[in-house]
C-alpha cells in the first residue's frame, strides 16, 4: 500500500527535478523575445538599409514564425540560395526543403518577392520606356536575375512606347528557351501593340540579361 505522504513527496521531487528545465525554457523564451525587440529597435533607429541581409530576412520571418530564434534559419536560407535575391526567387517547393521553413513562411517570402516585382513594374507602367531605361533594366533584373531556367518574355508597348503588358512567353532549361515568333506576333496584335521588347536571361551567367527592341510592323 502506498501512502498519500509518499505520493506527495514523489510529486515534490519530480517538480524539483523539472524546475531547472522549466527555468531554462523560460529564460530562452525571454532571450528570444528580447532579441526580437532589440532587432526591431535597431531597424527603427538606423533604418532597414543598415541591416545585413540575414537580419533583414530574420526580421521578415518574425511574421510567419512568432516564436523561437530564427537567426539560424535566416542564415540557412542565405547559404542554400546564395543571396537575399536568391531566397526571394526560390519557389515555394524549394523553400520548403530548408529545415524550419513551412508552407506559411514560404508563402510569405514569395509575397515579398511579388511585392518587389510589382513595385519595380510601377516605375515603368504608363511611362515612355525609352526615357525610363534604367527603371526598365532594374525591373527585368529583379524579375529574371534569380531564375534557375532560361525564360523568354515580351514587353508589349503602345505607340508612345508605354508598357501595355509584360508576359512570359516560354520557360526552357538552364541554357535554352524556345521562341515562337508567330505566337509573339499573335499576342502583339491582340494587344494592339506597336512595339515590343524581347527579354531573356542566361542562368549560367550571373545577372546576364539580353534586351532586344523591335517595332511591330
Amino acid at each position: 500500500m502506498v501512502s498519500v505522504s509518499s505520493l506527495m513527496i514523489s510529486d515534490v521531487a519530480a517538480d524539483e527535478a523539472l524546475a531547472p528545465i522549466k527555468t531554462a525554457r523560460k529564460s530562452a523564451h525571454a532571450h528570444h523575445l528580447g532579441h526580437r525587440e532589440r532587432l526591431r529597435a535597431r531597424a527603427k533607429a538606423g533604418g532597414l538599409v543598415a541591416l545585413p541581409d540575414y537580419e533583414l530576412l530574420e526580421l521578415f520571418l518574425f511574421r510567419a514564425i512568432p516564436r523561437g530564434d530564427v537567426k539560424p534559419l535566416a542564415k540557412r536560407l542565405l547559404t542554400r540560395f546564395g543571396s537575399f535575391g536568391g531566397v526571394l526567387g526560390a519557389s515555394i517547393e524549394e523553400l520548403c526543403t530548408v529545415s524550419g521553413i513551412g508552407e506559411a513562411a514560404a508563402m510569405d517570402i514569395k509575397l515579398l518577392h511579388e511585392a518587389t516585382l510589382r513595385a519595380g513594374r510601377d516605375k515603368i507602367v504608363k511611362r515612355p520606356v525609352i526615357s525610363s531605361w534604367s527603371a526598365l533594366l532594374g525591373y527585368v533584373r529583379v524579375a529574371l536575375a534569380n531564375e534557375s531556367r532560361e525564360q523568354f518574355r515580351v514587353l508589349f508597348l503602345d505607340k508612345k512606347n508605354q508598357l501595355i503588358a509584360d508576359e512570359v512567353m516560354n520557360r526552357g532549361t538552364v541554357d535554352h528557351a524556345p521562341v515562337y515568333p508567330r505566337e509573339v506576333m499573335r499576342r502583339a496584335l491582340e494587344l494592339s501593340s506597336s512595339n515590343i521588347i524581347l527579354v531573356h536571361n542566361h542562368p549560367t551567367q550571373p545577372i546576364s540579361i539580353t534586351l532586344d527592341h523591335a517595332p511591330n510592323r
